[in-house]
């Protein structure tokens, strides 16, 4: 190698030396991600600097150009780490900077957020679930559009039977309604029941439909509950027992019923069921109408009819049936004179009926 080929070697590192230096001054002093990058592709890119100074390698020797080559791509590198560091610490500031800027003072009093409550009604059906699920029911929910055939037909109702004009609804077709009742529940969960495996014990809860005019005793969509139990040997005081528990759990452990003969296409014999005035203590007052007694539910014993159309043994199997409405029994709970009330969304009146247990 000549005197002039050294000398253009030299030449080339200084200014790729002399390019390194100015070029890590850029970026340990730059504060910004996107001018880091500009940085960048500047430097390093093909139109780049570096690029510009390797050009003159062609003037060099073959045996000049790798070492120039060597240089060069260390100084690359030097200066690629270098950008990365930067750009880390950058990123490392920027986030700081954010979280500094949304960090929350623990320490100040948090703003109350008021907790909802069930609906009234709800609670009423919440109180009834837990009863029977403790005494071995099932809960069982059906369909709100039923057939004719499982809302009146299994229901010991044909068609132009006088007792359908007390349930009178909303139809869609010849076929299909909105059910009267929760009964049809049963009537589905009874075909589908195996009784080899034990009895069938059960209650409906859920929304029903009738074509009344709203007052403030009657809607025209309200709530029901109804229970069933069938098995073998099944008596009238299994009944009265358990209409005694539903008794005492809603309205208080010292109160008593009665029951009086009744009739009710579905059950045999039937019975209206009174519970002892919880207002009064069964002295008479204007809740009991002087009587002591309030009308609560209806019940009775299953009629044969309907297990057979179910394709239960009447024979065999016999069992209890009992309906109630949680509005009637929320409104005499809780001594509310108008059931349009639950159905108004009114916050005010609603509050005033906290759960057990909430505020």
């Amino acid at each position: 190698m000549n005197e002039q080929e050294r000398k253009k070697q030299m030449d080339l590192k200084s200014r790729l030396t002399e390019l390194k230096v100015k070029a890590l001054g850029e970026i340990n002093t730059v504060d910004d991600l996107k001018k880091i990058n500009e940085i960048r592709v500047n430097l390093l890119g093909k139109k780049g600097p570096i690029t510009e100074v390797l050009r003159g390698m062609k003037d060099l020797s073959k045996e000049e150009r790798p070492v120039v080559g060597s240089f060069a791509n260390k100084v690359r590198d030097e200066l690629t780490e270098a950008i990365a560091q930067r750009r880390e610490k950058l990123e490392i500031i920027k986030t700081a900077r954010k979280l500094e800027k949304e960090k929350i003072d623990v320490t100040l009093p948090g703003v109350p957020v008021k907790a909802g409550q069930p609906h009234i009604i709800m609670q009423v059906i919440d109180q009834l679930e837990k009863l029977f699920l403790g005494m071995g029911y099932q809960v069982v929910d059906g369909p709100e559009i039923e057939e004719d055939h499982y809302n009146f037909e299994m229901m010991n109702l044909p068609k132009d039977h006088p007792a359908r004009d007390m349930q009178d609804t909303f139809y869609i077709n010849e076929q299909i309604l909105m059910r009267t009742q929760t009964s049809p529940v049963q009537a589905r969960t009874m075909e589908k029941h195996d009784f080899s495996k034990g009895p069938l014990k059960m209650i409906s809860p859920g929304k029903v439909y009738r074509r009344d005019t709203d007052d403030a005793t009657h809607s025209h969509q309200f709530h029901q509950v109804e229970g069933l139990v069938i098995d073998k040997h099944i008596t009238m005081a299994d009944l009265k027992g358990t209409l005694q528990s539903i008794a005492r759990t809603l309205f208080g452990d010292e109160r008593e019923i009665r029951l009086r003969p009744s009739y009710f296409p579905f059950t045999e014999p039937s019975v209206e069921v009174d519970v002892s005035c919880f207002k009064c203590e069964g002295k008479g007052c204007a809740v009991c109408k002087q009587t002591g007694w309030i009308e609560v539910l209806g019940a009775g014993m299953v009629h044969p009819n309907v297990l057979t159309m179910a394709g239960v043994d009447s024979e065999i199997y016999g069992g209890f049936a009992f309906g109630l409405g949680p509005d009637r029994f929320a409104m005499l709970k809780y001594g509310v004179d108008d059931i349009r009330e639950f159905y108004l969304n009114d916050v005010r009146f609603l509050s005033q009926f906290a759960q057990k247990g909430q505020r």
